[in-house]
């Protein structure tokens, strides 16, 4: 059987969706994991991979690795079915609904296409560099699932660069009422730690993205 191989070897060719089925797998060989990840990063069925050359298979194994050595910078906008997104362009102007939405799925790798949700939203208006994006409705994003990686972990490692800047933010623009809402929900996250929920939520993001694919 010929079997068209094409590779990804940059995050922006894989998209959320194919990183959530991949960190999904459990308890597989090397050589089964091998597979699975050829089958979900070059889109082929696992027959078409059992034809494949081993040498073959180590090598797209190889370059697959490395992609996911690098350190994606923050994406402005991106594109999906010829929508285009942008990421939200006054992180101060941030209501109490978005940061408790961000917040509550940036760590949740099964949900986290609701948090790209709050980071990105359709252009509707765009003078140059500039663009001003859709107002946040808390909603379906399944769609977001065909977002590329490279968005997702460069918004991801940008916010925990901002760390507690983001939350000196959020807490200065609250009122009193709002402000102690928002203790409440952070409280209720992590025994009491508070503000510091954001970032450690954030750090174990991180830790999670350290996946062998060796």
């Amino acid at each position: 059987m010929k079997v068209e191989l094409i590779v990804p070897n940059n995050l922006n060719e894989v998209t959320l969706g194919q990183y959530q089925e991949y960190i999904k797998l459990k308890d597989l060989s090397e050589t089964e994991l091998s597979l699975k990840m050829i089958e979900i990063f070059c889109k082929l069925n696992s027959e078409q991979v059992r034809y494949l050359k081993a040498t073959d298979v180590r090598n797209v194994v190889s370059i697959i690795a490395e992609m996911f050595d690098s350190k994606p910078s923050l994406v402005n906008t991106f594109k999906i079915d010829g929508i285009e997104y942008g990421f939200i362009p006054n992180l101060d102007e941030m209501s109490f609904g978005e940061y408790i939405d961000l917040d509550t799925y940036i760590g949740d790798w099964d949900n986290i296409e609701k948090a790209m949700g709050v980071l990105y939203r359709p252009v509707e208006i765009r003078k140059g560099n500039r663009y001003h994006i859709k107002e946040y409705e808390a909603g379906e994003t399944e769609h977001l699932k065909a977002m590329p990686l490279d968005a997702v972990l460069g918004s991801i490692l940008f916010f925990y660069r901002l760390g507690n800047d983001l939350c000196r933010i959020m807490m200065n623009s609250l009122g009193d009422t709002e402000m102690q809402d928002l203790q409440a929900h952070l409280n209720s996250e992590v025994n009491g730690d508070g503000i510091q929920v954001f970032t450690h939520s954030l750090n174990q993001i991180l830790d999670d993205l350290k996946i062998s694919l060796n």
